[in-house]
């Protein structure tokens, strides 16, 4: 069993119209990826700075934030 957290597809197909498209400005981390790895924090009550690369740098970017600038 993975220790990882990943939205399936029928998640993903409900949240997915929800978010914005072709903003301007920097280019978008994977929206999915951020998303998942947010439930992961949830899940399991780490840090975001502890989490498994694999759901993006420990740090992301304001843009990648889903409550908007910090």
């Amino acid at each position: 069993m993975s220790r990882l957290f990943w939205l399936d597809d029928d998640a993903w197909a409900a949240i997915e119209p929800h978010l914005p498209k072709n903003q301007p400005g920097a280019r978008r981390v994977d929206d999915r990826r951020v998303i998942s790895g947010i439930l992961h924090v949830l899940k399991t009550g780490c840090r975001w700075q502890d989490c498994p690369a694999e759901y993006g740098p420990p740090r992301p970017s304001t843009t990648a934030s889903i409550a908007g600038p910090a």
